[in-house]
């Protein structure tokens, strides 16, 4: 999994090479640290490693990896820009935790049932923060977004909507386990993390939202893990 997003990473710095040139300096294209030809072959490296990778563990696997190549294809290639970019992310953030159980166990648990649809909206939610991060940039290029088709106040309430949503039902479900104690009070604050990151991610500052957006992924990444280990404990 981790070389596949290497993959859609590459090929999406790739695809944004143009636009980010003279407004991203940071990025290694327009730095000059990478090629954009480089980048191509880097991002068709790793897509062909991470099939490599999932061999060993089955054919689901390796079907799960084409498919989680096949959504970052769509944002990169196609999606990305358009009021529809918010669709991969919920796709395919659900896709993160299934990869996982599979490739460890060979199936799923139960406890999916209520992961996948959460994991649903935290995909949205990510996918929002993300558009609002560069709602400015797609404005001057003449591009669209999720952000701009809801208009940048919407998004935002949205998107803590979404994560107040998903914080509620992590909380409630531990309770609902018997979950005490320490458990609960880190399912409780991680809950919470991407909701205030979120409210603060306003105007006018991009860098400011660009923080909040990285503050809400860690935060989401962090409360998925102590929620399924608390759930299969």
């Amino acid at each position: 999994m981790t070389t596949l997003q290497l993959g859609i990473g590459a090929l999406n710095d790739v695809v944004d090479a143009p636009r980010d040139a003279g407004r991203k300096p940071g990025k290694p294209i327009p730095a000059g640290l990478v090629s954009t030809q480089a980048a191509r072959r880097i991002a068709t490296g790793a897509f062909g490693l991470g099939l490599l990778l999932a061999v060993p563990s089955g054919a689901l696997l390796v079907v799960l990896a084409a498919i989680v190549i096949g959504i970052g294809l769509s944002y990169d290639l196609w999606l990305k820009g358009t009021a529809w970019s918010w669709l991969p992310f919920a796709v395919g953030i659900p896709l993160l935790p299934v990869f996982g159980w599979v490739g460890t166990t060979g199936g799923l648990s139960p406890l999916f049932v209520v992961l996948v649809p959460v994991a649903i909206a935290g995909g949205a939610a990510l996918a929002i923060g993300n558009a609002l991060v560069d709602v400015d940039r797609d404005r001057a290029a003449g591009g669209s977004s999720v952000a701009m088709a809801l208009g940048e106040g919407r998004a935002r309430a949205a998107a803590i909507g979404l994560f107040a949503t998903i914080a509620i039902v992590a909380t409630l479900s531990a309770a609902g386990l018997g979950k005490g104690g320490p458990t609960f009070v880190a399912i409780a604050a991680l809950g919470a993390v991407p909701v205030v990151a979120a409210s603060l991610a306003g105007p006018p500052d991009p860098g400011r939202r660009e923080v909040a957006w990285r503050a809400e992924a860690i935060g989401l990444g962090l409360l998925a893990i102590a929620w399924i280990r608390a759930m299969v404990n």
